[in-house]
């Protein structure tokens, strides 16, 4: 059973953001891909695995292959592209019922 509520991203791709854990903590990057259903984001030149990639077809090279890997989106904090701090999401509705996502600390539209 699964429930709305867990399969929200606080992220969005194209969105700058920091890593708060890990080997990578403190650098920030740009959200490549976004996974609501597991909760997981691909930030770019983070959290970088190798993998051995075998020769698929004739002519094709393998070998030691270096990627971004997914992360807990928990793992992350969104940069306010105006403070330029770690910020939390807020949400704000105008008069007209639209939504806006806004910085935590300075009160700006993200």
């Amino acid at each position: 059973m699964t429930n709305k509520a867990y399969n929200k991203v606080h992220v969005k791709t194209g969105d700058t953001v920091v890593m708060l854990s890990g080997r990578d903590a403190g650098k920030q990057g740009k959200v490549l891909a976004v996974s609501p259903k597991e909760g997981k984001v691909i930030v770019e030149k983070l959290n970088m695995v190798t993998k051995h990639v075998k020769p698929r077809k004739m002519g094709e090279e393998g070998g030691i292959v270096k990627g971004e890997s997914a992360v807990y989106a928990s793992k992350v904090q969104l940069v306010c592209p105006n403070c330029k701090q770690p910020t939390r999401v807020g949400h704000q509705v105008a008069e007209d019922g639209t939504k806006t996502r806004i910085c935590k600390k300075c009160g700006k539209a993200l």
